[in-house]
């Protein structure tokens, strides 16, 4: 029996009614943490453009974040699913290498507004196609990563037709199609980031991912051996021998990727692999506050694998400053804190930014300062005048784990500052209540019509 038909069956066979309490939990975080983050990155200059060509003015019954307009199902997931990772804000997981929920709420929300959904199908849609990309990603870690493919898109292309599917109720073949059809539309690679491109890499694998379920569901046929196949997913991708698809099967729900590790919240809009520095810097400047003059020179180290994307002494635009580890050093020592604002309007650019900047430096961490399993930790230095040191190290940024969860207070005010960018103040409570009851909707159109300020009556004609 094939892979994908092995997943599916799995897929399938998962109900709401047998998701544990956990799972549900983690869900509405991830749900109200990737609402948040879209609604906040729907105004971007990329999802814009994407809305512009893609949608065209064209109507449907789904909406586009961020205002009232409806468009096509494939053509809201495409935007959305770009405007959920303009601000690369939204929410990651260790076994994954990247972005689980952005790939596939986009999707979910779209198809539910056309085709209707209760609350509990629409988590268990969701848990399912988080599960499915994750325990994937445990089949071609780290080589996938290392390698320089996007495993948000690359993998979470496959998170998105399980989902898709799952929500439209399709039979065990007809979903192991779709994941087929996937293994096609997989694309994303990681010289882009930075850019535009790079959002643009999880709208597109939002829509090709329901593109994959909606051909399953009207008889599309494809290969029964995408994955397995010498000229299949993981030969070409990874190359022969760099993957151990043995893996994948027997970690299903043991536990779900969701509850264990657990969904990541990102505290700062920007590349997550800066998160354990930026940990570790600011508490140094909020302890110690010391004066920009007085730094004479700040080194950082991280694992190499995520100083390849990391080490850019001179960003050159808001984007590219995301995934500056020297720019996020320095402006956590000038502002004591990382905000929304440091990405944009070239922020980076500011003199005391630029003055500051030649005296960051970053290198791989050894051995010797984390142990070799570890690729989350991160040091910090900060050399002063006078000759005085300051140093802080952090083992993996907090609230990387469900073990080591972003408090809910704080989770709520990321989510408030996000939707405050578009909605106002009672429109965002009602958004609020109405995730955090995600399980008692009858129709997850409620969510969409409290975004658009319809009544869920109008968002469903």
């Amino acid at each position: 029996m094939t892979l994908a038909l092995e997943l599916a069956k799995r897929i399938n066979a998962l109900r709401y009614d047998g998701l544990p309490a956990e799972a549900v939990h983690w869900a509405k975080v991830g749900i109200l943490d990737t609402v948040g983050v879209t609604l906040a990155g729907a105004r971007e200059d990329c999802a814009r453009i994407v809305d512009g060509i893609a949608a065209g003015g064209a109507t449907g019954p789904s909406l586009i974040f961020g205002g009232s307009r409806r468009t096509a199902p494939l053509e809201a997931a495409l935007v959305n699913g770009t405007a959920s990772h303009a601000l690369d804000f939204d929410d990651m997981t260790n076994n994954f290498g990247g972005h689980p929920s952005a790939p596939i709420l986009p999707a979910l929300f779209a198809l539910a507004d056309e085709i209707g959904a209760s609350g509990r199908d629409f988590l268990a849609a969701y848990v399912a196609g988080f599960e499915t990309e994750c325990k994937i990603a445990m089949g071609v870690h780290f080589h996938h990563y290392t390698k320089g493919w996007h495993p948000t898109a690359t993998l979470g292309v496959f998170g998105a037709a399980a989902a898709c599917a799952k929500l439209l109720k399709l039979p065990d073949d007809r979903i192991a199609t779709a994941l087929s059809i996937a293994a096609s539309l997989a694309a994303g690679i990681k010289a882009n980031f930075g850019t535009m491109v790079k959002p643009l890499h999880v709208g597109h694998c939002t829509r090709n991912g329901m593109f994959a379920a909606l051909l399953a569901r009207d008889g599309f046929s494809a290969g029964d051996r995408v994955f397995e196949h010498k000229q299949g997913f993981f030969n070409v991708f990874n190359g022969e021998g760099n993957y151990d698809a043995g893996k994948i099967l027997p970690a299903w729900a043991q536990p779900f990727d969701i509850v264990k590790p657990g969904i990541a919240i990102k505290q700062y809009p920007c590349c997550g692999s800066t998160h354990s520095a930026l940990d570790a810097i600011l508490k140094l400047a909020r302890d110690h506050k010391p004066a920009a003059d007085d730094i004479e020179r700040v080194d950082v180290w991280t694992h190499t694998r995520r100083l390849e994307h990391t080490n850019r002494p001179e960003p050159k635009s808001d984007l590219d400053a995301k995934f500056s580890v020297q720019y996020c050093m320095a402006r956590a020592l000038l502002d004591r804190r990382i905000s929304i604002e440091h990405f944009e309007g070239r922020a980076y650019e500011e003199p005391a930014v630029r003055k500051l900047l030649p005296r960051v430096h970053a290198a791989p961490y050894t051995t010797a300062q984390f142990p070799a399993e570890n690729h989350f930790g991160a040091e910090v230095r900060i050399a002063l005048r006078g000759g005085k040191a300051l140093s802080a190290r952090a083992d993996q940024p907090f609230g990387r784990t469900s073990d080591n969860p972003l408090p809910a207070g704080l989770l709520k005010e990321k989510f408030e500052n996000c939707a405050a960018r578009v909605l106002p103040r009672e429109r965002i409570a009602a958004l609020y209540s109405a995730i955090q009851g995600f399980e008692n909707l009858n129709d997850a159109r409620e969510v969409t019509a409290i975004i658009a300020g319809e009544t869920r009556k109008q968002a469903a004609a």
